[in-house]
This record gives structure tokens, C-alpha cells and sequence, in this order.
């Protein structure tokens, strides 16, 4: 069976930056099975899938317009330490911030005595991201998984309610 959206696809992958190092990966582990066409894989591995059949290998590289987006340097602000008022804050560290928008997510970049610098950009907005692919299985969806946009474990519902 070939590839194509709503497939469900069964399959182990391994991420990595320009540079090889890698970011994550499926081998030795169990491997990744999704519903294509709900946005759960970043665009550029979805669209290399499309075609592609139980066995094939291949190795694509997603530009950042295709994964996490361009870097948007707005996204970066320097906001007062005030606003963490008995917070102990540390480079690395994460929050959901209110902004005009909606809820975003943040890291903090950089802390001083007086501000915190904060990056709303996904930390691999920018990045182009290497796939190795190993394709293990392709099927029909069910009709329940159509209905809830998921892949379900075989022979199971998924498990919690819609």
C-alpha cells in the first residue's frame, strides 16, 4: 500500500541538525505510529511520507518553513525581573505566557538583576531538520480513528474519550 493522507503509518525515525548531531529518535524504542494529515508530524516529514510504502528508507531534510518555522526576532523580549517576583528564574527554564495573541510558550534566554529575557520562538524555529526514515507498516484507517484524527494502538480504542 502507498502512502497518502489519512494513512496510518507505523515507522521509526531518527532527527538530527545540519551538523548530525542528534535530537531524537525511534530506534531501539518502540516506533512511531500516526494518522496523516492531522499535523502531528512537521510538514516536511508528512509530505516525504506521501507515496513511500511499507520498507522504504530514504533520508529528507525539512527547511525551517517546513518544521518549526523561521526564527521571528519579536519573539525575543526583555521584559522587568519584577514580573517573576519570588520566583527563582534560570536560564533554560519554560513558561506559558499571556500575550496578546493568547497563551504562548517561553524560555528564558538570558537573566540579569533587572531583566529577563525571554525567546517565544520554538528552539528549533530556524533549524533544518535531517529524517532518516524506516517505514515498518502502512494501513486503512478505522473509522474510529478518521473520527477522532488519531492513530490507535492495534485492536484497541485509543482510550479516552472525544
Amino acid at each position: 500500500m502507498t502512502i497518502k493522507a489519512d494513512s496510518v503509518v507505523t515507522l521509526h525515525y531518527t532527527v538530527s541538525t545540519e551538523d548530525g548531531t542528534t535530537l531524537d529518535s525511534s530506534v531501539d524504542k518502540s516506533p512511531l505510529v500516526v494518522l496523516l494529515g492531522n499535523h502531528f508530524l512537521i510538514e516536511g516529514l508528512e509530505d516525504a511520507l506521501i507515496g513511500k510504502a511499507k520498507g522504504d528508507e530514504f533520508t529528507v531534510t525539512a527547511p525551517p518553513e517546513k518544521a518549526y518555522g523561521e526564527r521571528v526576532d519579536t519573539l525575543v523580549q526583555q521584559v522587568p525581573r519584577s514580573m517573576f517576583e519570588g520566583m527563582d528564574v534560570e536560564v533554560g527554564m519554560s513558561f506559558r505566557a499571556t500575550t496578546e495573541e493568547g497563551e504562548q510558550s517561553v524560555i528564558i534566554i538570558d537573566v540579569t538583576d533587572e531583566e529577563v529575557v525571554v525567546d517565544g520562538n520554538h528552539p528549533l524555529a530556524g533549524i533544518p531538520l535531517t529524517f532518516d526514515v524506516n517505514v515498518i507498516d502502512v494501513r486503512e484507517p478505522t473509522a474510529d480513528e478518521l473520527a477522532h484524527g488519531h492513530a490507535h494502538s492495534e485492536g484497541s480504542a485509543c482510550g479516552h474519550k472525544h
